[in-house]
């Protein structure tokens, strides 16, 4: 069985949104890697990662979400994941993966789209 791996790109308001789908592994994550980099050189700092349809992950691709994280703070950014608890057949692959690692903590995870792009909740002033 292939299993095809994919980004495509897009915008959710302010947001810039892969949709990254199949194997995030040592021969696909550099695609993944480059795509980031594309994003925040033409100025897109407020990045969505939607990984609900890679079916695995491999250490090199969460090195590349880390790299991409730290990229993306480098420039005062923001990245938000997409991993739902419920993913392509029994969860999310990647978000067991981050959790089994204890890395998922570094990232701001959300459901859906919906969520991931909507604003968050800002502290109340006086």
């Amino acid at each position: 069985m292939v299993v095809t791996f994919n980004v495509t790109g897009g915008e959710r308001g302010r947001w810039a949104v892969l949709q990254v789908s199949g194997e995030l592994d040592l021969v696909t994550s550099p695609v993944l890697r480059q795509r980031v980099h594309d994003e925040v050189a033409e100025g897109r700092h407020s990045l969505v990662l939607d990984l609900s349809e890679v079916l695995f992950c491999d250490s090199s691709g969460v090195g590349v979400l880390i790299a991409s994280r730290r990229l993306i703070r480098s420039c005062q950014g923001r990245l938000r994941l997409i991993l739902p608890a419920q993913g392509a057949v029994d969860g999310s692959h990647v978000n067991r993966v981050l959790g089994a690692l204890g890395v998922r903590r570094l990232f701001h995870c959300h459901p859906d789209l919906a969520s991931a792009t909507g604003d968050e909740p800002r502290p109340l002033s006086a």
